[in-house]
């Protein structure tokens, strides 16, 4: 299996290794990654050996046209940290706001908790499979949003084709990335990840990352998501504000 935990960090901008979310270690603009979500696209080719940025390669199949960027503090978490403390995140607004109870507060600085709590299905170690199993299904999630509005064409899977291959990446990666690519979306193979509510909000959260839904198709394929993966509407509401502050905080 390749290392999907890794990848899925590059994705997202985060820390590779950083199975904590913690805060140490370089960030990926200071290990030569773009650090963003979904770039223009200018940085396709790195330094890094000479190959392909996977920030760059990330906001090529993720979709080019936006340039939203995840916040510079945002990214500091590892992928699977930030999904999770951000699922957590809307999961808790979510219940003050069904309790009429206060909102939990963050420090303005932090666009998410440090981390989820550990040994609850928001823990990234407790997920069915372990970690890099979620990893990839964070990542099927993920691709198969970016397919929502129909701009990975033929044409456009050999040009990421094409970008993969420059990428140095293992041949399970590129396998996994070209046949993700290449099969039809698959709602029903996206909502089977789901085991249990708390990872259902993660995997809703991973898509909403991947898009910014301005495409009326977009749109259709969330709400779809959501009521498949039997979101309330209330939580998806907290999950999108939890995505916009991440985007926002610098």
């Amino acid at each position: 299996m390749f290392d999907a935990k890794s990848l899925l960090d590059q994705f997202l901008g985060g820390q590779s290794g950083n199975q904590s979310g913690s805060r140490g270690g370089a960030t990926a603009a200071q290990r030569g990654g773009s650090g963003d979500l979904l770039s223009q696209g200018k940085d396709f080719l790195s330094s890094q050996g000479g190959g392909l940025a996977l920030g760059g390669l990330a906001g090529l199949m993720l979709g080019t046209k936006s340039g939203r960027k995840i916040g510079k503090k945002a990214v500091t978490y590892g992928g699977l940290a930030l999904v999770a403390g951000l699922a957590y995140k809307a999961y808790q607004g979510h219940k003050a706001n069904q309790q009429n109870a206060p909102r939990p507060q963050y420090p303005q600085d932090e666009p998410i908790p440090l981390e989820a709590p550990r040994g609850t299905a928001f823990d990234p170690a407790q997920q069915p499979g372990g970690e890099n199993q979620f990893a990839v299904a964070l990542l099927t999630a993920m691709i198969a949003a970016a397919k929502a509005d129909g701009h990975i064409d033929r044409e456009e899977q050999d040009r990421i084709f094409e970008k993969i291959d420059e990428a140095g990446l293992d041949s399970e990666a590129k396998a996994f990335l070209m046949d993700e690519l290449r099969s039809p979306l698959d709602l029903d193979k996206v909502v089977a990840f789901a085991s249990c509510p708390e990872t259902a909000a993660e995997i809703y959260a991973a898509s909403r990352l991947a898009i910014d839904p301005d495409h009326p198709a977009e749109r259709a394929y969330l709400q779809m998501l959501a009521a498949r993966l039997g979101l309330e509407p209330g939580l998806i509401d907290e999950i999108e504000l939890a995505v916009r502050e991440a985007e926002m905080a610098g």
